[in-house]
């Protein structure tokens, strides 16, 4: 009896590590943003990946711009059995703030639009809209939906550190179940599912005595939930924040096992 209890203990440590990750549980408002997120938002790896996309020629009748509901010619490798496609146009470019290495660009979205009939030029019906259509706009597969199920970060994943480098909704500050940009991707063990700890950058403010700078120490704000991995970035989702954050604020590995 003695020796299969300490057969036991001595597995027991093992036997936790093969165990698979615990799923993210996503409650509905978080789940609801990251789709609403995404359908507005992605990043290619590289430009020569939107180089190589379909593109718009021209609208119905020759027009110069297509609007909602119009019918758009393009050209290029388009699928009819990919009945939606995402209208893109090239966005802003991301570097690491650290070594200015190019990280992917932004692929900013026009629109989504429907295939209708192939041929030298393919024609596509646009369904929705976020303004004018020009030629030259690139198509996308649509993104798939995120599926919670596949949510997990491996237990052996490697630290990871890096810094918000982008909100892409624009606004300054930011906020519980706000999506942002993070400066790691899958090329550095990032994983859809993975949690990460977020830390308010200290601020630098002036000692009234001596007169000089001094910068207060970096503190523990809030935790993100990577939803989304490129090769060099990721998108996450704030799940919780006890102060405002802002871009180039960090974040590190959470404890997975908490």
């Amino acid at each position: 009896m003695r020796k299969s209890l300490l057969v036991l203990l001595l597995w027991a440590p093992l036997a936790m590590a093969l165990l698979p990750a615990p799923v993210q549980r996503l409650d509905p408002p978080a789940y609801q943003a990251i789709q609403r997120f995404l359908l507005h938002n992605r990043i290619l790896d590289s430009p020569t990946d939107l180089d190589a996309a379909p593109y718009i020629v021209a609208a119905g009748n020759g027009r110069v711009l297509g609007a909602h509901d119009e019918h758009v010619h393009a050209r290029g490798d388009l699928d009819p059995a990919q009945p939606g496609y995402a209208i893109v146009r090239r966005g802003k470019a991301y570097t690491d703030p650290h070594t200015q290495e190019l990280l992917g660009i932004n692929a900013d979205d026009i629109g989504t639009a429907q295939f209708v009939t192939a041929g030298d030029l393919t024609t596509l019906a646009v369904h929705r809209v976020t303004q004018e259509v020009r030629p030259g706009d690139r198509l996308l597969r649509v993104q798939p939906a995120i599926d919670p199920a596949n949510f997990g970060a491996s237990r052996s994943a490697p630290f990871i550190a890096g810094q918000i480098i982008d909100i892409p909704r624009g606004v300054t500050q930011i906020g519980v179940l706000d999506a942002v940009t993070l400066n790691k991707g899958r090329r550095d063990g990032v994983v859809e599912g993975q949690l990460l700890t977020l830390i308010k950058a200290g601020a630098t403010v002036r000692d009234t005595l001596t007169g000089a700078p001094v910068t207060l120490p970096d503190e523990r704000a809030g935790t993100l939930l990577v939803f989304r991995t490129y090769e060099k970035l990721s998108y996450g989702l704030v799940l919780s924040a006890s102060r405002p954050l802002a871009v180039m604020d960090r974040f590190e590995s959470a404890d997975q096992t908490q």
